[in-house]
């Protein structure tokens, strides 16, 4: 299924935190390499994800996520920063998913439910930036969360601790590895969250994927109540 085809779907705006592994993508000891990532839509069928390694239509993956536990699957299209899960389920875990999704919804809609871990952290809403190394180089990165002293990353590269580099226009140095990225902590702190995401978000100058709507295919577009038909 396209990327256009599944926005038009029944699913819910979810963003929950995670982390998966692409075939052939590996760690200087041989390991697979993990990245960070975030859903941006979920279905008992599919999942739109946000990440910072593409990979390519066809391949299969396995990702772990706080809400849900462990997807499985192959993607089916991809756009600039994401890709679409097809998620494999036995029709017992798609029914438990489902209820999953519903109490997840009501949630989301109740203000006076809050989660007491994003005091200290900002978690962006866009998780696109870019790095800039000593040499100039730009590299597309992940913001998996920041801080007014730093900001957790991921991206195709694991700088060495202690390397320079800049995540957005803040400027610091990587104090820590973690298996789905490094921290970087800022030279300056900063003093407030609007600065805050200001600076460490600045996301390429792409096609924005809402566009991609408008070039939808043709085929039968799932109603509503297709969501828990499972």
């Amino acid at each position: 299924m396209s990327v256009a085809r599944f926005l038009k779907q029944r699913a819910v705006r979810i963003q929950t935190s995670g982390s998966y592994t692409l075939p052939n993508w590996y760690d200087p000891e041989g390991k697979l390499r993990s990245f960070a990532c975030r859903t941006t839509r979920v279905s008992p069928f599919r999942a739109l994800l946000d990440v910072p390694v593409v990979g390519k239509v066809g391949d299969r993956l396995t990702s772990y996520f706080r809400d849900f536990g462990k997807f499985e699957g192959e993607i089916s299209d991809t756009v600039h920063g994401g890709f679409l899960l097809e998620l494999e389920m036995t029709r017992a875990e798609r029914a438990k998913l489902a209820e999953k999704l519903v109490w997840l919804e009501k949630k989301q809609k109740d203000p006076t439910i809050r989660d007491s871990r994003r005091e200290a952290r900002f978690v962006p809403s866009s998780a696109h930036s870019a790095l800039t190394l000593a040499d100039g180089s730009i590299i597309p990165c992940f913001v998996i969360d920041a801080s007014m002293s730093g900001a957790a990353v991921s991206a195709e590269i694991q700088p060495e601790i202690g390397t320079p580099l800049a995540v957005g226009s803040c400027v610091g140095r990587v104090v820590r590895h973690f298996p789905d990225g490094f921290a970087v902590k800022f030279v300056d702190t900063l003093s407030a969250t609007t600065e805050l995401e200001k600076r460490v978000i600045t996301p390429p100058t792409r096609p924005t994927r809402q566009k991609l709507v408008a070039h939808a295919d043709d085929g039968r577009t799932e109603a509503p109540e297709d969501f828990f038909m499972v």
